[in-house]
């Protein structure tokens, strides 16, 4: 099955121009190597640190004389590729899907460090809200996220590859439970219990 995830009824349709796909995906890809360097940049000249908040300020120059509104922009609407490419979430490679399970692969970069090499806790639930949510949505009514709820079960390193699955327990009326895991080999480090509600019609 293709990486990609199909995107989910409630978000923004994709945009349909490979050529701007392909750019958005490497300007994307550049700014999260440039989180990676950042996180783990010792430079203590501050000459350095000055030179890059010059060239961050002209990139965020550039792209500031395009600000729209969320309908017309193109960051995060490209289904096909791990990450839809957008800079927030770490890419999530999906080896496995249907309409009621997942099954994929994510490393978490320094960027996402808690400390002594261990993945920062707050970023696991976005992982999951990332994943799951898609799920919840995929082949259904729009649904939005009730709660999730993380239970850190081991240390999730910074640096290597993670198994994540995902699946739908159960559904009660508007109500989709959801469970997810995400494994370091054998290792369980993070189980994740969440409710996704259905919209009502109108609702957004």
């Amino acid at each position: 099955m293709s990486d990609a995830v199909s995107h989910p009824l409630w978000a923004l349709p994709p945009v349909d121009d490979p050529e701007l796909g392909e750019a958005v995906e490497t300007a994307v890809g550049v700014f999260r190597e440039l989180q990676e360097a950042l996180a783990t940049a010792g430079a203590t000249d501050p000459a350095v640190w000055s030179t890059v908040g010059a060239l961050l300020g002209d990139a965020r120059d550039l792209l500031a004389a395009y600000a729209v509104q969320e309908e017309e922009r193109v960051v995060g609407r490209w289904p096909e590729v791990p990450g839809r490419s957008q800079a927030l979430v770490p890419p999530v490679f999906i080896d496995q899907r249907d309409l009621d399970s997942v099954r994929g692969r994510v490393t978490f970069g320094n960027f996402y460090l808690g400390r002594n090499d261990a993945v920062h806790g707050g970023t696991l639930p976005l992982v999951f809200d990332e994943v799951l949510g898609f799920l919840a949505n995929e082949g259904r009514s729009p649904a939005r996220t009730a709660y999730l709820h993380v239970d850190y079960r081991a240390i999730t390193p910074v640096g290597v590859e993670l198994v994540l699955t995902g699946r739908i327990e159960r559904e009660e009326g508007r109500k989709r439970f959801v469970r997810g895991e995400l494994w370091h080999g054998d290792t369980l480090t993070a189980e994740l219990t969440g409710l996704f509600i259905a919209l009502r019609p109108g609702q957004a």
